[in-house]
């Protein structure tokens, strides 16, 4: 999660909303990635759609379920739709997002054989997007 934290880092930096990724197979990294919808001007560029794009090519294949993925905010349900169709094998992620998140929807948009671990390193992950909108709304 500290690597997925590097990268919302570099998202706020680059005046990105602040989630980052990464996606780990047989303990390496194989993708990195952070928001990047602004400067793309593309709202489907969420870091984890970048990630899921990036591990498919390193891996020579679209299917991720030996997979697992770290993210610092909890997956949108659009990202959860791209994480079903790429069998993710495992999310983790740190803070819960009670108004976009797919569990709020239910984890049934993920893959059945998915597995789900949150709260990791949570308040660091949280605090890093408060600061971000906190700054946007005094601009």
């Amino acid at each position: 999660m500290r690597e997925a934290l590097k990268e919302a880092k570099k998202a706020f930096e680059e005046d990105e909303v602040p989630i980052g990724c990464v996606i780990v197979c047989d303990g390496m990294i194989i993708a990195r990635a952070h928001n990047y919808t602004e400067h793309l001007n593309d709202v489907t560029a969420h870091a984890e759609m970048q990630a899921i794009t990036s591990a498919a090519n390193y891996l020579g294949g679209k299917y991720l379920q030996e997979c697992t993925l770290y993210v610092t905010i909890e997956p949108c349900v659009m990202c959860a739709g791209a994480l079903f169709w790429a069998q993710i094998g495992r999310i983790v992620y740190g803070a819960g997002d009670p108004k976009r998140g797919f569990s709020v929807i239910g984890t049934h948009l993920l893959h059945p054989k998915t597995k789900i671990s949150k709260g990791i390193l949570e308040e660091d992950c949280s605090q890093l997007v408060k600061t971000f909108f906190e700054g946007k709304r005094r601009e």
